[in-house]
């Protein structure tokens, strides 16, 4: 008896399948229309999701850069660039040690983070009218 020749198949990158690429562009396409039409927005989570060896890199190339980013320090530092699609938002939040704890797609006419809070406004406020005072007394 003859021993078997069993082949190998190595699988490269290249090999692995698109179609969680093509899926989630397939989503951020609805979940944008949904924004044009009544301005519903929405986010994907990006650390929950499956990606095969490499997908994560090919989303990134599919969604590209678009005109506006943002850089925020706060507890930890974040990165908020809008894509090639505007309304479509890549936001990536990172801890003190630099790790990632946040990474999202946030379908929106500009992320939350980047919004200021009534807090701070009214705080700004306080400060702008002491600032004011302070002018007129000197």
């Amino acid at each position: 008896m003859k021993p078997q020749t069993i082949p190998i198949y190595t699988q490269t990158e290249a090999d692995y399948s698109v179609g969680n690429i093509r899926a989630l562009l397939t989503e951020i396409a609805a979940r944008l229309e949904r924004l044009a039409n009544d301005g519903t927005s929405a986010s994907i989570d990006l650390n929950s999701l499956p990606f095969a060896p490499g997908e994560y890199e090919r989303l990134r190339h599919a969604l590209g850069k678009g005109e506006v980013s943002a850089h925020i320090e706060a507890i930890g530092p974040s990165e908020i660039t809008e894509t090639r699609y505007p309304g479509v938002w890549w936001v990536t939040h990172y801890n003190v040690e630099g790790d990632i704890v946040a990474d999202m797609l946030e379908i929106t006419t500009a992320p939350e983070i980047l919004s200021s809070q009534p807090d701070d406004i009214r705080s700004g406020l306080a400060l702008l009218h002491i600032q004011l005072k302070e002018e007129v007394q000197q």
